[in-house]
């Protein structure tokens, strides 16, 4: 069926993407007393980060029991802490998979994250609050995953537990399948499990700004749901079609279905969040002990883009920019994404109503000019590669984040004093990075692998490495 988009749609109601004009007053604020304090015993970036958990998340302020699906990861950890410290009572389940995948990318994480048994005892140590950690995993273990949630009672369930990078999931086939079967049969499994368990369990799913796909709306991308017109000049408001640009897009786009079935079947109660590229490493929580450090990624399949930027300037790289450099993609700081899904939590939908969708980023930027930006900051060049993705040269995008805005969400926008956080950190763990695993290493197709032949991963040097060499 062609579906007819309407041309015009609502211009910002209180907030746009861009960010509130008074919250980048206050993040310059916030900059400036870093810079002038004389008697400023830490860094600027640690300042910032501190200045940013004095936030609340609007909403219901009832304390809930939560269980993580996939606390371990780059997001569910800083979020596992964030919602204990805010009082809410945390279950983290994981299976250790992302730790797996290190092992077999040959590549950890740059940041040195401890075990889970040593995170949860030192988050006790430093906050006298408990984590109770699961190893179990989601998509597999369906029986001991439906005891859980008749043991635990949670209010709420946040889903981070699948494979979460594109490149990943483009390797090989059998990344394919495993990414396919892993996210969509544990999405699947989450469901099932909240009706047999017969509780009212809330379900919060970490989804991806992909599955819209990029320059295809015609205008600015709604949350979730689009007006159409339908043959007869019929009106309706529908979900938005779904794009998807690597086999990891698909299956959210795949989870986005289940989502609207079980809403309509059994009237599950899910909140499905639309993100952007995540940045950053650290938040309020994880700066409180070394042990309690997040992890950071930096090689071509799981490093985001502009966390890749950052590390590449830190240490001398050119940064590697893909193709023109002129995709346009949607940012979030790490620390927004822990505040966004607790917004989330304390404000579910009733039963009944449709799958709540909110757009969970702060601004969108042109990859090329991010580059530029961090190129200025650190004074390395821009190097363009040859494009490993699929994927159009130029797009624009334009993204309403109204939703959370609405509900008291200040969106953290790229700021070099947050810039510095990540330099501090690539700086004191540079020691671990393994330069030959910067270059893109996935490839989308056979004519992607083919233009980037000539890329060398050997090539790449860090700039003590090319002095002492000299």
């Amino acid at each position: 069926m062609r579906f007819l988009f309407l041309a015009a749609f609502i211009p910002a109601f209180a907030a746009s993407f861009t960010g509130p004009s008074a919250f980048r007053r206050d993040v310059a604020s916030r900059n400036h007393v870093a810079r002038e304090s004389n008697d400023f015993q830490i860094s600027k970036a640690t300042f910032v980060l501190n200045m940013a958990e004095n936030g609340e998340a609007n909403g219901s302020s009832e304390k809930k029991k939560v269980i993580v699906l996939g606390g371990d990861g780059f997001c569910g950890w800083p979020t596992s802490l964030h919602l204990s410290d805010q009082g809410h009572d945390v279950v983290v389940v994981d299976n250790l998979s992302r730790r797996n995948i290190d092992v077999e990318l040959g590549c950890e994480s740059l940041t040195p994250i401890q075990p889970m048994d040593v995170r949860v005892k030192a988050w006790k140590e430093v906050t006298g609050k408990d984590i109770k950690f699961v190893n179990l995993d989601v998509a597999e273990e369906y029986d001991r995953l439906v005891q859980l949630f008749k043991d635990e009672q949670p209010d709420a369930v946040v889903h981070f537990a699948e494979q979460r990078a594109a490149p990943y999931s483009m390797k090989s086939s059998k990344a394919k399948r495993y990414t396919v079967d892993n996210n969509v049969s544990g999405s699947n499994n989450l469901c099932c499990a909240v009706i047999d368990s017969e509780l009212d369990i809330h379900i919060v799913h970490l989804g991806t700004m992909g599955v819209y796909g990029y320059g295809t709306s015609g205008g600015e991308i709604p949350e979730g749901y689009i007006d159409v017109v339908l043959p007869g000049g019929r009106e309706s408001n529908i979900l938005h079609p779904a794009y998807p640009g690597s086999v990891y897009h698909a299956t959210k786009c795949l989870d986005a279905l289940l989502w609207q079935f079980y809403q309509k079947n059994d009237q599950l109660r899910i909140t499905d969040l639309h993100q952007g590229i995540v940045w950053g490493t650290n938040t309020p929580q994880t700066i409180k002990d070394e042990r309690l450090i997040n992890r950071f990624d930096y090689d071509g399949d799981y490093g985001t883009v502009l966390n890749r930027f950052l590390m590449q300037g830190a240490m001398g790289v050119p940064l590697t920019v893909y193709g023109t450099g002129g995709q346009t993609r949607a940012f979030i700081h790490v620390t927004d994404t822990c505040k966004c899904i607790e917004i989330a939590i304390n404000n579910p939908p009733a039963v009944g109503d449709r799958v709540e969708i909110f757009n969970q980023v702060a601004e969108t930027r042109r990859v090329r000019d991010v580059a530029a930006l961090v190129a200025e900051q650190t004074g390395v060049e821009v190097n363009k590669i040859p494009n490993p993705r699929q994927e159009a040269a130029e797009n624009e995008l334009d993204v309403s984040n109204r939703k959370f805005c609405n509900l008291g969400l200040e969106p953290t926008t790229l700021d070099t004093g947050l810039f510095d956080e990540v330099t501090e950190i690539v700086k004191k763990y540079k020691h671990r990075c393994n330069p030959t695993k910067i270059l893109p290493a996935s490839f989308w197709n056979k004519k992607r692998a083919e233009e980037c032949a000539s890329l060398d991963p050997d090539s790449v040097k860090i700039a003590e490495e090319e002095k002492a060499s000299a």
